[in-house]
């Protein structure tokens, strides 16, 4: 993954996501990014900086926090202007789920870490808008001129739309997560949820609900529920799998609708997601689409990506204002139809290149992309083929044909028996150097001993974006012999060493057995970032 600009949008928690800042900032420029920084102040504003990073061209945009705020950064984006840029994120929320869904470390500084070893992947997201909104007695509309004023309010309210990239649902989890104190979300976590689901639970009942083809509108469902469920991925809160089935690449919305029942049903249903971690077949509905439709009562929440969304923000104004005037027993009589698209392949977002690969239906496979374009380049094309094939035998193309492969044959041979001597000298010439380090040797580990900068590993990863290239995240040592949060850049040109003085001409092994805690010594330039770029590092 590979840029110059990034915005880092943060959502700072009372300071909780602010006290890793440095770390996270020296990572990301040893991994060449140059980053801006933006703190939320208010209620959208993350939405509005992703919104703006995206039309200035930024290359990458970070969300520090939780699902939330992800989910402010893909509005960001969605609604901008241009090409849309790489979305990753360093998890700083809740539940975090999408960091749980592509195997993304909770701690922050190792998040950095594996944003530097992610591949761009495209991914599906999905789309809810207010289609229509029936009051009673308007089901029907009589007259051209009411005809005309309820398709005006539905354009009015088709411009507002909402974007996720995990699920969106309606019913509890809804009406639960829009009663959540933030600030005590901030200090108990996800104890604040639970109680919060206890105060709406006494108040949650079945609600009517009808299932349409977004295409058609033909009905795919109709009856009653507890919950619905949209799942653009699988992972529903921390744990529980509600669309066990999703593919974030598949172009299609997963639904899984928890239908009404007796206690025992409803026992059944809280015994699977408990035990199973997804929901109980006999009790549970499920549908697929690119386009859908879901008409339930005006009183039933809707949350995207775990935040609840308002009603309001749908509606005209003339509809808001007569809904309000409505109590809630009559409400629950006005129905609101939502219409659910899947955006295919809208989003590029960063994938840690260890992930599984469990959320994709396309593999991804950039070696075999690159095999098929060099195959496809040295082959001939099949109008060449058919006229050898046909020709071969009665003309001279073929002894030219013949010829030109027994020419290329040997430039081949040529370039081998070349390459073969250029590997000779490149060996004569590393063990030249290795002896020439090895008398300066004595004179070297004196001048890193007393020069170099110590540096106490936390962790590393490869740098996608260069080969042979790696970025350790640590404490390193100041002029001043102090030590503060930096990092610190090794590559092919850097000179390793290991304590005792012995020359390392494995990289790649020498990283893979550095651990967290090590002590390392380095030489080399540092940056105002306290990234240093190490020319020469002495391992533990």
């Amino acid at each position: 993954m590979s840029g110059k600009n990034a915005s880092f949008l943060i959502n700072p928690r009372a300071g909780e996501n602010t006290a890793k800042l440095p770390d996270i900032l020296a990572v990301l420029a040893a991994g060449g990014w140059k980053t801006e920084i933006g703190l939320k102040e208010y209620g959208g504003h993350i939405m509005e900086q992703a919104r703006e990073a995206t039309e200035q061209k930024k290359n990458l945009l970070i969300a520090y926090g939780g699902d939330g705020t992800l989910n402010q950064v893909v509005n960001g984006v969605m609604s901008a202007k241009g090409k849309r840029p790489i979305v990753g994120l360093i998890p700083g929320g809740t539940a975090n789920v999408w960091a749980g869904e592509i195997g993304v470390p909770a701690d922050p500084v190792k998040a950095a870490l594996t944003l530097l070893n992610s591949d761009v992947r495209k991914v599906d997201v999905g789309c809810v808008f207010v289609r229509s909104i029936a009051f009673p007695g308007e089901d029907q509309p009589s007259g051209a001129s009411l005809e005309k004023s309820r398709k005006k309010a539905a354009e009015e309210s088709a411009k507002v739309r909402h974007h996720f990239l995990l699920m969106a649902g309606l019913g509890l989890d809804a009406a639960v997560m829009g009663n959540v104190s933030k600030p005590l979300k901030y200090q108990i976590g996800t104890a604040a949820v639970g109680l919060a689901a206890a105060q709406e639970l006494p108040e949650q009942h079945p609600y009517p609900i009808e299932i349409q083809s977004g295409e058609a509108g033909d009905s795919l469902w109709k009856g009653e529920a507890i919950q619905v469920v949209l799942g653009n991925t699988r992972r529903y809160a921390t744990a529980q799998r509600m669309t066990p089935e999703a593919y974030v690449d598949d172009g299609q919305i997963d639904v899984c609708v928890i239908t009404a029942g007796n206690p025992l049903s409803t026992l059944q249903q809280v015994t699977s997601l408990l035990l199973r971690q997804k929901p109980d077949n006999t009790t549970a509905q499920y549908f697929k689409g690119s386009h859908l439709r879901i008409k339930v009562p005006a009183t039933i929440a809707l949350q995207v990506d775990g935040s609840a969304v308002k009603l309001k923000d749908y509606l005209s104004a003339a509809d808001y204002k007569k809904l309000s005037k409505l109590d809630k027993e009559a409400q629950e009589q006005v129905f609101v139809t939502y219409q659910i698209d899947t955006l295919p392949q809208a989003l590029p977002v960063a994938i840690p290149r260890a992930y599984d690969d469990e959320l994709f239906e396309h593999g991804y496979h950039p070696e075999d992309k690159q095999e098929q374009i060099t195959n496809a380049e040295s082959a001939p094309s099949s109008g060449q083929k058919l006229k050898r094939g046909l020709f071969s035998r009665f003309t001279k193309e073929d002894d030219r044909s013949v010829e030109t492969s027994s020419q290329k044959q040997t430039a081949v041979e040529e370039t081998l028996a070349s390459s073969e001597i250029k590997q000779e000298k490149i060996s004569e010439k590393r063990e030249e150097h290795q002896k020439e380090l090895s008398r300066e040797l004595p004179d070297v580990m004196e001048s890193l001993s007393q020069h170099g900068r110590k540096v106490a590993v936390f962790a590393k990863a490869p740098n996608a974006a260069v080969s042979d290239t790696y970025v350790i995240a640590g404490a390193v040592q100041k002029s001043s012999g102090q030590s503060a949060p930096g990092a610190v850049v090794v590559n092919a040109k850097t000179t390793i060493f290991d304590h005792h003085g012995h020359y390392v001409n494995d990289l790649n092994a020498a990283m893979q057995e550095l651990t967290e805690g090590a002590v390392v010594i380095v030489e080399g330039k540092r940056s105002k970032r306290n990234v240093v770029q190490a020319k020469r590092i002495v391992l533990p």
